[in-house]
């Protein structure tokens, strides 16, 4: 069986086995990359919904509290989220302060609540 390159620029041209096997390896890289953002993008995605059942907020600002106390905390978006997900579920998270989650979520105004 034979493999080739596609190319908008150039023509057709057959692939080594070496220029497969390269290509196998970026492609296992790139879809586990893929795998990440979507997990990631999930668990964010769930964090919002816990933010704005607890603030009684629109998603929109669910994200930016989540985004502001990312940077305040100084922790990555995704493990704030995770760690957030955990809270809400009941176990003991030593990383999360929920009294940071309320004042985060008080500093917006009270127009913006349901």
């Amino acid at each position: 069986m034979a493999f080739f390159a596609i190319s908008r620029t150039e023509p057709l041209r057959l692939l080594s086995a070496t220029e497969l096997a390269a290509e196998y390896e970026r492609l296992t890289a790139e879809t586990a990359q893929l795998q990440q953002a979507v997990t990631s993008h999930a668990v964010i995605d769930q964090a919002i919904g816990v933010v704005v059942a607890y603030g009684r907020i629109p998603p929109e600002e669910a994200w930016r509290v989540l985004r502001d106390l990312s940077q305040r905390t100084n922790t990555k978006l995704r493990t704030l989220a995770g760690l957030l997900l955990r809270y809400a579920q009941g176990e003991a998270v030593p990383d999360f302060d929920p009294a940071e989650l309320r004042r985060t979520i008080d500093r917006y105004p009270v127009s913006v609540r349901h």
